[in-house]
This record gives structure tokens, C-alpha cells and sequence, in this order.
């Protein structure tokens, strides 16, 4: 996967994204949303890698070369969902039709007294797994979050709900701590939710077809999974436009050990079949795809694409779950 996302600007600043947040606080959501079309025709004129990037995706996933308006609704749909966080890291999910498929499956695993893992990634929006709180309130759901990637972004959401801010973990911090911490939260019974579709520079990968192509996807959430036995649940917040949202979960991965003869083609399998569920669900919500970046470019140089070679996740996590902290000082890059 490149690193390509790491390098860019965050888009429209501290000063924008604090003014959207007033605004739709002070003069609510319909005039918030009006303010999304200059700011869609901002971006589309003004951030030309973005711009191209979703042409590239979209004339994949169409099947079509995209236009310049598929674009601007690209855009808009992406804007939709920021503005949507306001509202609902503040509680307010009374403004949203939020249908949820598949929660059953959900359930039956936390009925059983296991916490889960809940693998989601950049298409459509994650924050509408906030609704989990009100379907089941004594939940707990711990996200984690590269707070140092978007701080403009970090200290908002922080602000709108300080309360939910507590209960990040941080992917930043060391791999030893990041697992420990998964650890931890899963003994108790929570859900944690990673995004699994970026990989960060250095981190190992696994390439597999993706939209009539091949792309890359970190290797390290399927390793943490396996070594702590932890199950899989896929998670898919897709924007049906206005104030409706889909919420699908799917069963994926029962958290079966990787062992080292079979390891390379084990987190194959689990990658290419994660993958394929992405390329369906994009196909189905097509302008819910986040990653404003060429995804199929080649691995950056320091990752790896060969899983079959000892990975320091694996040996972080089998560290971790002996309870030795001291495995080394590796990061793991999850969301």
C-alpha cells in the first residue's frame, strides 16, 4: 500500500473544520449542508491529486470513464459524512435513519461474553457504529485512531464528545502497547473497531485483486486477530444520501490460529476474501470511497509484500498475549 495518504495536507484546516462544526452546531444540519456545495467546488478545484485520484477510482468502480460531476458528487458525499460526524459523536442520531442489516450476528457474539474485533475501512462512514450505544447501551466500543494523522480533525471530534475520546486507543503508540491495550479491551467484552484497508509506511502487506486491479492491505489486523483468537466482524456505514445511512455487519473470521507452515496462504485467503467484500460493497455505494489517493500504486519501499516471512506484528502480539511488553518497539499501523 503506498504511504501516499500520509503525505498529503490535511484538507481545509483547523480554521474550516472548526467553522463547519459552529455552524452546524449554532445554525443546524439543513444550513450546514447548504455550505457543502462551495465547499465541494473548493476541492474539486483546488486539490488536483485528490480530484484525479477519484476520477482514477471512479472510473474503475463505474465501469465508465468517470465526469467531472461524478467527481463533485464524490466529493459532496465525502463532505456529507465529515458534516454528519458533528452530529453524531454529539449523541444526536435522533437526525438519522440508520438501518442496520446483519446485527444479530453481532449480538450472538457478545451474548457469549466474547468482545470482537470489528473491521471496518475509509468507505462510507465509521462513525455511525456510534448507534451500537443506544441498540445496547451497556456496549463498550473502543476505536482505534491515528490521533497524530488529522489533529485539526482529532481535537474537533474530541471536543464534540470527550467522553468517547477516553475510550481511543491510540495507533500511534508503540506496537507492544497498541496490543496490549486490544488485549485488554477484548477480556472485557468490548468491541474494538480498526480500520484495515490503509497500511502506513513499513508495514507489511498482502496484495490482492481489488476493483480490476491489485492493491495492498496491511497484514497486521489479521495477525493481531489470529494471535488473540479474537473474532471478526466486517462493518460497512454506507451514506444513502439526505440523512440515511446502512449499517451492515457480516461474520468473516473466527479468530482461527495462523500456524507458521500455513501462514502465508491462511492471511492470503482472509485478505483476498476481505477484499472482495470491499470491492462489493463499493461497487454498491460507489461515491462512499474515502481514500482520495492512487490505492493501487505499488508497496512504498520498507513494506513488505511476502507474508510468509516472520512479521514483528506476530511476535508483538504473541508477546502480548504472554504479557511481555517488552517485545520491541515496532508499530502497528491498524486505521
Amino acid at each position: 500500500m503506498s504511504a501516499a495518504w500520509k503525505r498529503r495536507p490535511e484538507g481545509g484546516g483547523r480554521f474550516a473544520l472548526w467553522l463547519i462544526r459552529g455552524i452546524g452546531r449554532h445554525g443546524g444540519r439543513a444550513v450546514a449542508r447548504a455550505l457543502l456545495y462551495p465547499i465541494t467546488l473548493y476541492f474539486l478545484l483546488r486539490r488536483g491529486p485528490e480530484r484525479r485520484a477519484s476520477r482514477a477510482y471512479l472510473t474503475r468502480v463505474l465501469q465508465r470513464r468517470a465526469t467531472l460531476w461524478d467527481v463533485a458528487r464524490h466529493i459532496h458525499c465525502f463532505a456529507a459524512t465529515i458534516l454528519d460526524r458533528v452530529f453524531l459523536l454529539s449523541g444526536q442520531l435522533h437526525r438519522f435513519r440508520i438501518d442496520i442489516h446483519g446485527a444479530a450476528a453481532l449480538h450472538a457474539q457478545l451474548d457469549a461474553g466474547r468482545g470482537l474485533l470489528l473491521f471496518g475501512s475509509h468507505l462510507g462512514s465509521f462513525e455511525v457504529l456510534r448507534v451500537l450505544a443506544h441498540t445496547r447501551p451497556e456496549l463498550g466500543v473502543r476505536v482505534l485512531l491515528d490521533k497524530g494523522h488529522n489533529p485539526a480533525l482529532t481535537q474537533l471530534l474530541d471536543a464534540l464528545n470527550p467522553d468517547i475520546a477516553a475510550t481511543v486507543i491510540d495507533a500511534a503508540q508503540d506496537g507492544p502497547a497498541i496490543v496490549l491495550a486490544i488485549r485488554q479491551a477484548l477480556a472485557e467484552g468490548n468491541v474494538v473497531a480498526l480500520l484495515v484497508d490503509r497500511a502506513g509506511p513499513h508495514e507489511a502487506v498482502q496484495t490482492a485483486p481489488f476493483l480490476g486491479g491489485r492493491a495492498a492491505f496491511p497484514t497486521a489486523p489479521w495477525a493481531i486477530a489470529a494471535v488473540l483468537g479474537a473474532p471478526v466482524l466486517l462493518a460497512f456505514g454506507l451514506y444513502r444520501g439526505g440523512n440515511r445511512y446502512d449499517l451492515r455487519f457480516e461474520p468473516f473470521s473466527d479468530g482461527e490460529p495462523l500456524p507458521r507452515r500455513q501462514r502465508a496462504q491462511r492471511l492470503a485467503a482472509l485478505i483476498h476474501g476481505y477484499a472482495a467484500r470491499l470491492e462489493h460493497h463499493a461497487r454498491q455505494a460507489p461515491y462512499n470511497w474515502f481514500n482520495f489517493y492512487d490505492f493501487w500504486e505499488a508497496p512504498a519501499a520498507g513494506q513488505r509484500d511476502d507474508p510468509s516471512a516472520p512479521t514483528p506484528v506476530v511476535a508483538l502480539a504473541a508477546a502480548a498475549d504472554a504479557g511481555d511488553g517488552a517485545a520491541g518497539r515496532d508499530r502497528v499501523r491498524c486505521g
